[in-house]
């Protein structure tokens, strides 16, 4: 069985860091995306980043919205598999609940995708809390 589960999050001033973890367990990776999406209140999930599970693929992609500010990453120091999503120079918009994603086995891994429909299994989600 799937497991995903998130941690770390939390409140903090705008400009300021936080970073997000997500182990995902019950699961070989051979060609899937990982991804972070985001919810505000009263607003769609929308894509952040997302990242091949193809080893050393290298393959990312970010929404516009977070370029240049968030970074995901594989956590190679942990036994399990675990995605970061370090967050920098945070906004007020940036506010929202933070989910882990993973598609099918097959579906995307020789690309990146930040397509909601594409993503099947998810984490329970972290808080993120910016105040400006």
């Amino acid at each position: 069985q799937v497991r995903l589960v998130e941690s770390g999050g939390g409140s903090v001033q705008a400009g300021g860091s936080l970073r997000l973890s997500c182990t995902v367990s019950g699961y070989v990776f051979k060609s899937n995306c990982v991804a972070w999406f985001r919810q505000a209140p009263g607003k769609e999930r929308e894509g952040v980043a997302a990242m091949s599970t193809r080893r050393n693929s290298g393959l990312q992609g970010y929404a516009d919205s977070v370029k240049g500010r968030f970074t995901i990453a594989r956590d190679n120091t942990m036994d399990t598999y675990t995605v970061t999503l370090q967050m920098d120079k945070l906004k007020s918009e940036d506010t929202g609940t933070y989910y882990c994603g993973l598609t099918l086995q097959g579906v995307c891994g020789s690309r990146t995708s930040l397509d909601l429909s594409e993503y099947r299994h998810w984490g329970q989600g972290a808080q993120v809390t910016v105040s400006s």
